[in-house]
């Protein structure tokens, strides 16, 4: 049995579906996350787990009881949020113990849990500060070590990384990631942020308008995304308007627009007359003037029409014969700015047969 079950759950705020019939089941001790776009209902679902807010249909049952009747503040369940939250006036010792003492917890038990969640953020040195002395990457550490200190049956985390600059974000990550592995508890953490979610979770519930399109393991589900509203939103990727014309067992043939035929990897559902999309993420697009890129089974000519170079990375924009637009990545190896190619180069472009997907309308 799952340990967090969300069944067919509904929220509605006046004549707008928040949460639409979403069913969900999260196993002990993962890092679960829920990811979309604003306004898609990933709040609400987190609000509802804690008890701030009800469902008008569907059940929410933690380790097979239903959470309806359980007020929020008797819940096993701590939330952690963007704003921190704490208390000015606290220490961080102090802030990270009052729950436990809202809990009447004896002085002695306090002082040892406290002292325990100190040492797992890296902040014992820290124990006796104030919140005005600590960085935004302290502060955060501060608010997992208070939802934490009980050993809640879960915790929840509402963006909580958002208000931080990009590099200390990333460090946060990797805390992130070392403190759910050691204290083994649930983390549901929601963000709009995919490479945050890819780069954390054991796996993710991808939602759109209210409802849940996807949920997958971060490498599947960047891999083999099902719609194209998942593969648009999880990364960059390169969508081409395309129809099936055959689909053998080892391969499907596709005429795509001012391209003609390409060859892609096979879709059982995907039958001859199929309308939809061939979608190919740019590292799989190898971009050259050399003849290995002729000895792949789809190469095409096109010119440059800009680069964008991000440190390890150069991003070609490639403009086909037939006005498309496709992105390719080459690593940057060498030190410095490489431009093996510049705006205007006639390029050719190629991706192997088993590389992208097609995707139905």
């Amino acid at each position: 049995m799952a340990q967090l079950e969300i069944r067919n759950v509904t929220r509605r705020f006046g004549d707008f579906v928040a949460v639409d019939n979403v069913s969900l089941s999260i196993e002990a001790g993962e890092f679960f996350t829920l990811l979309g776009p604003s306004g898609c209902g990933k709040t609400t679902i987190l609000r509802m787990i804690a008890g701030f807010d009800l469902p008008d249909a569907g059940q929410i049952l933690l380790d097979g009881k239903d959470l309806a009747d359980i007020p929020a503040e008797k819940r096993p369940v701590h939330t952690v949020f963007q704003s921190y939250a704490l208390f000015p006036h606290l220490t961080v010792a102090e802030n990270i113990a009052f729950p436990l003492r809202m809990a009447r917890r004896a002085p002695s038990e306090i002082a040892g849990m406290t002292r325990e969640i100190l040492e797992q953020v890296h902040l014992t040195d820290k124990a006796q500060a104030y919140p005005h002395e600590l960085s935004g990457g302290q502060k955060q550490r501060v608010a997992l070590a208070r939802g934490l200190v009980n050993r809640p049956r879960l915790l929840l985390l509402d963006e909580p990384l958002g208000a931080l600059d990009a590099k200390l974000r990333e460090e946060m990550q990797i805390d992130l990631i070392n403190l759910q592995r050691d204290v083994g508890i649930t983390f549901v953490f929601v963000t709009h942020a995919q490479v945050e979610a890819l780069a954390l979770s054991h796996r993710i519930a991808v939602m759109d308008q209210g409802r849940v399109v996807q949920v997958d393991e971060p490498a599947r589900l960047y891999g083999y995304p099902r719609t194209r509203f998942v593969a648009d939103f999880i990364g960059h990727i390169n969508q081409l308007e395309a129809q099936v014309i055959e689909s053998a067992h080892g391969h499907l043939r596709l005429a795509v627009t001012g391209l003609g035929e390409i060859l892609a990897p096979p879709l059982k559902e995907a039958a001859a007359g199929s309308k939809g999309v061939f979608a190919i993420r740019p590292e799989q697009v190898r971009i050259g003037v050399h003849s290995e890129v002729d000895e792949l089974k789809n190469h095409f000519s096109g010119v440059v029409h800009d680069l964008l170079y991000r440190g390890e990375v150069s991003v070609y924009r490639v403009e086909l014969a037939n006005g498309a637009m496709i992105e390719s990545l080459l690593p940057n190896a060498a030190p410095g700015k490489a431009e093996l190619f510049k705006a205007g180069n006639t390029v050719k472009l190629g991706w192997r047969h088993d590389a992208g997907m097609f995707l139905r309308d």
